[in-house]
């Protein structure tokens, strides 16, 4: 790592509520475009991937918006929040009751990120930077917000998830209608519309669905 992430997420983002989750505050970019932008431009010299925590996504606000207002769907519950970017999910989980929550994502800038928001919340969040895809989980409840975006990603999602949810675990999915969402296995919960930024997404609002995965 060539930069140091405290130091860049501080100096390039600012706490702020998400708009569908105003009880939690993150290290958000204020300006999503010239993040986006200067992470292409200075990827190569200081090590960064695309900044996915530093953006309040449509389906982890959703996803975050249900836990809060069904907190016995977490309540005294393990909770593992798998891509958590930001740890918004997961600071949710947290805030709702359940009693142990990880949040897990493969992007090392997410650790620092995900430490900083739950601070910033007074909670306490476990972090695994593990690939889990396919592993055994050790949670009852597995929350994922806005995962099912790339072909290959969702291909490996499904039958993982599709295990989870048979060996008896809750698998709650946050989605604003992305292309790979597989809807043939997937339950109902609850709808929200949700604020986004235009610089990421394709309108202001996006209608934004939870979804129970079923076996």
């Amino acid at each position: 790592m060539k930069t140091d992430p405290e130091a860049f997420i501080r100096a390039n983002t600012s706490l702020m509520a998400p708009p569908h989750v105003p009880e939690i505050s993150l290290h958000l970019a204020s300006e999503a475009h010239e993040l986006w932008q200067k992470t292409e431009e200075e990827l190569e010299a200081i090590g960064l991937p695309p900044p996915f925590w530093a953006f309040a996504w449509a389906g982890g606000q959703g996803l975050a918006r249900y836990i809060l207002d069904h907190p016995d769907m977490v309540r005294g519950a393990s909770v593992l929040d798998f891509a958590s970017g930001s740890g918004l999910v997961g600071i949710a989980a947290v805030m709702a009751g359940a009693r142990e929550v990880t949040a897990s994502d493969i992007d090392p800038w997410t650790e620092t990120a995900i430490r900083l928001n739950a601070g910033a919340n007074h909670v306490s969040l476990g972090f695994t930077g593990a690939d889990l895809i396919g592993r055994a989980v050790d949670a009852d409840i597995v929350l994922a917000g806005d995962v099912f975006y790339d072909r290959a990603f969702a291909d490996a999602l499904v039958p993982w998830f599709e295990r989870l949810a048979a060996e008896g675990k809750t698998v709650l999915v946050g989605d604003p209608g992305r292309s790979y969402l597989p809807r043939e296995r997937l339950e109902y919960r609850a709808v929200y519309q949700v604020p986004v930024t235009r610089a990421l997404e394709d309108s202001e609002i996006k209608k934004t669905t939870v979804w129970r995965f079923c076996s």
